[in-house]
């Protein structure tokens, strides 16, 4: 193949174009398209890369003759129509570990936030208030860290969690019975992790099995006065049950910087005064950003030019 061609179809690192372009591929970088003006081009290029604006579906794959491999340039690929990739032979690949840090410090943070009341005693003091009786806090030494998954950016968590001097539980389905730990965690069943933890952070794909997941059940099951962090995907929990156990004061609190939605727009949680939010802003740093995007030129150089696959996410 004399010619081998890869759009790039959403905002990344520049690197990302050197990478691929000093390798021997020819990089078209064009964002921002419309599904049928994608649907145009996209027939010409063997690569596609992406983050997370871009929708790969199954019409656009139809139109996708020439395409060998589409590259999200972060872990999940909710946006990439997986099933219909592999079933015209179209390799999919992440970047899972380029932004682990990123991620993992977002939901520290996000403890930290959650036990201090930091956001709400900020906008109260530069509103003009002194309220220091309202924003009484609590230690996140000594307490329990429950961290469901831990793949690179749970395990991260995990020992940042022990750094801490937290007890940390994890659970994680997908993890062999002789998977190693980061030292300090104890491995348990889902249920202890959850009725003993005084704060839960999820660090799970968006799969059948894991899709609201924490609903009324599972939020009824979580420590009376304990907290939940969700950076991972939105649809893992259900937000009208969470909306429940916070307006019951069964939960003391919840950050979230994913929803079922995105954008959210204006949600029944935020009238909430024990929830924190962001705008899915997990990968959000220059590192990550330069990281993902790097791990993706490489793995889409050595895979067109060499036949060499990694981080696939499916078999074709």
């Amino acid at each position: 193949m004399s010619d081998i061609k890869v759009l790039v179809a959403d905002d990344m690192s520049h690197d990302a174009v050197d990478i691929m372009s000093k390798g021997g591929l020819t990089v078209d970088v064009n964002t921002g398209l419309a599904p049928d003006k994608l649907g145009e081009i996209i027939g010409q290029y063997h690569g596609l890369a992406v983050r997370s604006a871009t929708k790969v579906t199954a019409a656009i794959l139809a139109k996708a003759t020439a395409l060998r491999i589409v590259g999200r340039a972060g872990v999940g690929v909710d946006n990439i129509d997986v099933p219909a990739a592999t079933a015209r032979k179209v390799q999919v690949i992440n970047t899972p570990s380029g932004n682990a840090v990123a991620a993992g410090e977002l939901a520290i943070g996000f403890l930290f936030a959650l036990a201090r009341k930091i956001p709400q005693a900020s906008a109260s003091t530069t509103s003009g208030g002194w309220e220091k009786k309202k924003f009484m806090g609590v230690e996140l030494t000594g307490k329990t860290l429950g961290v469901v998954g831990c793949g690179s950016i749970g395990r991260g968590v995990a020992e940042r969690g022990a750094g801490l001097k937290m007890r940390v539980l994890a659970y994680d389905p997908a993890l062999g019975a002789d998977a190693d730990l980061p030292a300090g965690v104890e491995r348990v069943g889902f249920d202890e992790l959850i009725s003993r933890s005084d704060f839960v952070t999820l660090h799970l794909p968006l799969l059948p099995a894991t899709k609201g997941l924490f609903g009324k059940d599972t939020l009824g099951k979580m420590k009376k006065g304990s907290y939940l962090v969700n950076c991972a995907r939105g649809g893992i929990v259900d937000e009208n049950a969470l909306y429940e156990a916070l307006k019951s004061g069964h939960l003391a609190g919840a950050a979230l910087d994913v929803f079922e939605n995105e954008p959210c727009g204006q949600v029944p949680l935020f009238e909430l005064e024990n929830v924190l939010a962001s705008p899915h802003i997990g990968a959000s740093t220059k590192e990550a950003q330069q990281k993902v995007a790097v791990e993706l030129a490489e793995v889409f150089l050595d895979f067109l030019k060499n036949g060499r696959l990694r981080n696939a996410v499916n078999k074709v």
